[in-house]
């Protein structure tokens, strides 16, 4: 089984472009050419690496061949800077998934030392879903709660950012006059980031060891949050690194010792890139302000 170059990095643009055409464009080929190396593709592995949809979606045997193809994206880019340091004006791109309350606190200052070195593309994705962007080769690392490494990635920890309940002292005065308890936890409505976030759930079945289905509003963006907690929308999870900034008052713990913590790692692709060296390096320092 032999994989070519040029097979893999075409894969890899038609699952960045989202169609043979469009791959044909940015990679100055026909679409019949395109095509034919797909199929070449496919016959040298024995299986299908994608199914032609729009936009076209990858096999588990074509996300391996992407993930190839974008590490030799990454090592030709390190390879160009070493031959031609002086000449070559272009720094290589590195992807990489932070999650929203990362991005909020700690992340940037690190990364923003890194892109004298590298161009940065930044997904956000929860903690607990970032390394399916990993596995599909979409991203070179990500800040995951999954400590395993995934295959072919290795794995470090950053620390763990603490979560507390917490909301206004009016909306607890309202809605936990008599405590909190299952009961007034039932109706008292919850602020969330979005549905794969479930750090509130997890400190509801944590204080009354069952499931309950508050009355639940959204707002994807940290800031926001934060914000609409503030104002008295409902009481929700929020990082004590996030906790810091807020004036004094501002908001009270439901549960006054009640907190969770979520361990954090770095998972990168297992090879030698000085581009990826840069990012992970940043990451690595600014995690610093995480909790040992």
């Amino acid at each position: 089984m032999r994989v070519q170059p040029e097979q893999a990095l075409t894969l890899a643009a038609i699952t960045t472009e989202g169609t043979f055409d469009a791959a044909a464009q940015r990679l100055h080929l026909t679409p019949s050419a395109v095509s034919q190396r797909v199929r070449a593709l496919e016959i040298a592995i024995g299986r299908p690496v994608l199914r032609r949809v729009r936009p076209v979606e990858l096999t588990p045997a074509g996300e391996a061949v992407v993930r190839f193809g974008r590490q030799l994206e990454l090592l030709s880019s390190d390879l160009s800077d070493q031959l031609e340091p002086s000449e070559n004006g272009s720094t290589p791109r590195i992807t990489l998934v932070v999650n929203s309350d990362s991005l909020h606190t700690w992340a940037l200052p690190g990364l923003v030392k890194a892109a004298d070195h590298v161009q940065l593309t930044i997904l956000r994705e929860d903690q607990d879903h970032s390394l399916e962007l990993l596995r599909r080769g979409t991203a070179h690392g990500a800040v995951t709660a999954t400590g395993t490494p995934m295959p072919g990635c290795s794995s470090r920890p950053l620390g763990v950012m603490r979560y507390r309940p917490v909301c206004t002292p009016a909306f607890a005065a309202k809605w936990f006059a008599d405590g909190v308890t299952g009961t007034t936890l039932a109706t008292a409505p919850v602020v969330t980031y979005d549905d794969k976030d479930d750090l509130q759930d997890r400190y509801l079945r944590r204080q009354c060891r069952t499931t309950l289905q508050p009355p639940r509003h959204y707002v994807p963006a940290t800031h926001e949050l934060g914000q609409a907690i503030q104002l008295g929308l409902g009481w929700g999870m929020l990082p004590d690194l996030q906790l810091a900034g807020l004036d004094s008052g501002t908001v009270t713990a439901l549960t006054p010792s009640a907190h969770l913590d979520v361990p954090l790692h770095w998972q990168q692709w297992r090879l030698t890139s000085t581009a990826l060296d840069h990012v992970a390096s940043a990451i690595t320092e600014s995690a610093q302000a995480l909790q040992p």
